[in-house]
């Protein structure tokens, strides 16, 4: 997994090669520092030597700078190292997550996304910067104060053959402890955040129904859950803590014991057995820090699992393999071949479309009508290619969809979606959407097709006015007349519009089916609507009933014939005569 995740150090690289050689130096300092103060203690006291002392504490004061530049620099160079591969593998999953076709996300939540590009993204950062220091700095110091020990007294160090395997069992108890539980506590982390994106994307229906106690009671319940996971993880990790202590203060009171004997016997000096202790310290806080770095990379190891699967999900809906030179011009014409379509992820296994076959002529004016959960907006769906067909084609200017490089498709199709999306910024901002290299003419007279003009110009700031998260500073009819302004902007081949108008008043919806006609001549115009009157102009409508055509032809000709579109007009006309 590490070769993974290698290439996202990209330009940083040079500071995560760096960064371990002025480990190895700071280590190579702090090493010789005990040995000088022995000399001093051996040496220079009992001979009363001032100036072998003065000399002895001038190499031990710059190998103490030397230690603290290489300490300082390389803390630097790791955390640089470490917000720069973070920032090069949030970019990574974010670019992975653009290729990612409607059922991608579903399958993953955009929730777990979230956390994912965040929280995950975070504890895998933050074991680089340690891992380049401490997992560095941890080894080399306790490989060379373990040699530096033995060759100072072999005997007195192996009090180390014991303290050293608890620590490793210690430690390796705990990770295997751990390694489920950070897993679980990812997942939680999953949970809580859709309940939150859950509750603020929905907040007016929260507020409107008044279930601000069940959304308390729905967030108590992830929280807990979220909390129960943690201090499961942390009862283990502050485990460590005592285990050390105990492997430390024995260790240190054994040393003690026999190097005091061995300098009582003349066997030893203590300036030697004062650079042994230090030493000692310098062994187990190095197994120690391994310790704490180990199981911190017991969760980065779990979040790195969870981030692969982003980046190793290969997109369900791919480029065709048409080059833009061999498609055919935009024309507009979009024909289903006995279309079968059905959600793959999380559904019952039947067909929400069975069998679905028309065509589409260019500049033609189609709406389709039928009652909720027929399928209408999974059918439009399934021409940019936001899912894919489970069977039979679906073909735009008589190329099958699949075969169209996804950025060629899309650019020939403007949609309107029944979820109306503005975006932070301006309205300028979230119309040029549509096409940035757009003039201001084209804006405004885009604008002025969708009936959408008057109010705007009408705020105060007019196409500079800012719009917050979702729009929710427009109403909902004018954040549908936004995103039909965007759309017309385009100039598609295509454009859809599932349900757009439901907002607006009867004769704006009128005006804007005006400005289609006179406006994006040639255009092929596909509308869902609810309402009759918005669709009884139409050069065809479609009628749905559970996933299957139950009939098509003009106004007229369903009125004639069609059961199901007689029941729609009567229960509105009832509607209205009411």
């Amino acid at each position: 997994m590490l070769k993974k995740f290698l290439p996202y150090l990209g330009e940083y690289k040079k500071y995560a090669v760096l960064t371990p050689l002025l480990m190895v130096l700071e280590v190579l300092c702090e090493l010789a520092l005990p040995r000088f103060m022995a000399n001093i203690v051996d040496v220079g006291i009992p001979g009363n030597d001032l100036s072998y002392i003065l000399k002895m504490g001038g190499i031990m004061l710059v190998l103490a700078v030397g230690s603290m530049l290489c300490g300082m620099f390389g803390a630097k160079l790791a955390a640089v190292a470490g917000q720069g591969f973070g920032a090069n593998l949030r970019r990574g999953i974010y670019n992975k997550v653009q290729e990612f076709s409607f059922a991608d996300i579903d399958h993953f939540s955009s929730a777990s996304l979230i956390t994912r590009i965040t929280n995950d993204v975070n504890a895998i950062q933050m074991m680089v910067t340690m891992a380049l220091r401490m997992l560095v700095r941890a080894p080399v110091m306790l490989v060379a104060a373990l040699a530096v020990s033995i060759s100072i007294n072999a005997r007195l160090a192996m009090v180390m053959l014991v303290a050293i395997p608890l620590l490793v069992i210690a430690i390796g108890v705990l990770m295997s402890m751990c390694n489920h539980l950070f897993q679980v506590l990812q997942t939680r982390i999953d949970a809580l955040n859709g309940t939150v994106q859950e509750n603020l994307v929905g907040i007016r229906v929260v507020k409107a129904f008044v279930r601000a106690g069940y959304e308390k009671t729905k967030f108590k319940k992830s929280n807990d859950d979220l909390t129960k996971a943690a201090i499961n993880v942390d009862m283990r990790v502050i485990a460590m803590m005592p285990i050390m202590m105990i492997a430390l203060n024995g260790a240190t009171a054994a040393v003690l014991y026999l190097g005091g004997s061995t300098v009582m016997s003349g066997g030893m000096l203590i300036g030697d057995l004062s650079s042994f202790i230090t030493y000692i310290f310098q062994i187990l806080m190095s197994v120690m820090m391994l310790g704490m770095s180990l199981l911190q990379l017991s969760r980065a190891i779990a979040c790195a699992r969870r981030i692969d699967e982003v980046l190793e999900t290969e997109p369900s809906i791919e480029d065709g393999s048409c080059g833009a030179d061999t498609l055919p011009a935009p024309k507009g014409q979009v024909e289903f071949r006995h279309v079968d379509f059905k959600y793959q992820a999380g559904g019952t296994g039947e067909n929400v479309l069975t069998d679905i076959d028309f065509t589409v002529r260019p500049g033609e004016f189609l709406a389709v009508v039928g009652g909720t959960g027929t399928g209408k907006s999974s059918l439009v769906n399934l021409i940019p290619r936001f899912y894919d067909v489970t069977d039979g084609a679906v073909l735009v200017d008589g190329v099958d969809v699949r075969d169209y490089p996804l950025d060629e498709l899309r650019a020939r199709i403007g949609m309107v979606l029944q979820n109306n999306v503005l975006f932070t910024g301006t309205i300028r901002e979230n119309l040029l959407w549509g096409r940035p290299d757009a003039t201001e003419e084209e804006m405004i007279q885009a604008a002025k097709n969708a009936q959408a003009y008057d109010f705007v110009m009408a705020l105060p700031d007019g196409f500079d006015t800012q719009m917050s998260q979702g729009g929710t500073n427009v109403s909902g009819g004018q954040k549908q007349r936004l995103c039909i302004a965007r759309a017309m902007l385009r100039h598609p081949a295509i454009l859809i519009l599932d349900d757009s108008t439901s907002a607006v008043d009867t004769a704006t919806d009128a005006k804007i089916r005006q400005s289609f006609k006179e406006n994006l001549a040639g255009t092929t115009v596909i509308i869902i609507a609810q309402r009759i009157s918005s669709v009884q102009s139409a050069d065809r409508i479609l009628v749905l009933d559970d996933g299957h055509i139950s009939d098509i032809g003009t106004h007229d000709e369903l009125m004639a014939r069609s059961e199901i579109y007689q029941e729609i007009y009567q229960s509105q006309q009832e509607g209205v005569q009411e």
